[in-house]
């Protein structure tokens, strides 16, 4: 049972760093309008609903870490965010169910609109840019519409992942009963 949770940990921080480098590498040459979309908040999001609060606040810390390492001033500033955007999604995993994609597309989507207002109000609002139509017009809206596009893509293979590996886990707590 151990190395089914080590190996669980294992793929999960190799997806983790597949998404970031992905976040950082290609989706930056596939902006359209200046605006990338968000594979980080998938990610955690995604972690959050399908395995609980705890998973997701994990998830989160991790994905805002690599985030502050790569464009944040502060650290720990979007780790922070991270971490709550997975604890929040992780509140939602009894209504999460593996066939219904609306709930986790709505999920994405709200979980990326609250990003985007709390980037707001903390980078900019704060630094006395008050513009937030502006901002809300050509950042946010379009990032949420290319998040959740590029999660139609790659929350199924976050769902096979972590079906694979809940098979495994009950294939082999089936041997020990």
């Amino acid at each position: 049972m151990k190395g089914i949770k080590i190996k669980r940990l294992f793929i999960t921080i190799v997806v983790l760093f597949v998404c970031y480098i992905l976040q950082c590498t290609l989706f930056p040459r596939l902006a359209l309008a200046s605006v990338k979309p968000n594979i980080m908040i998938i990610l955690t999001a995604s972690y959050g609903f399908m395995r609980g609060p705890r998973e997701g606040m994990l998830v989160g810390f991790f994905s805002g870490l690599m985030m502050d390492i790569q464009f944040g001033n502060i650290l720990g500033f979007y780790a922070l965010i991270y971490m709550a955007a997975g604890y929040v999604n992780g509140l939602f995993e009894q209504l999460y169910y593996d066939e219904d994609i609306k709930l986790s597309l709505a999920l994405v989507g709200a979980t990326e609109f609250i990003y985007g207002l709390v980037i707001y109000l903390l980078m900019f609002m704060l630094r006395s840019e008050f513009d937030f139509l502006h901002y809300l017009r050509h950042i946010i809206i379009p990032e949420l519409i290319y998040t959740i596009v590029v999660t139609l893509g790659l929350y199924p293979l976050i769902l096979f992942i972590n079906h694979r590996l809940d098979a495994e886990e009950k294939r082999s707590a089936g041997k020990f009963v």
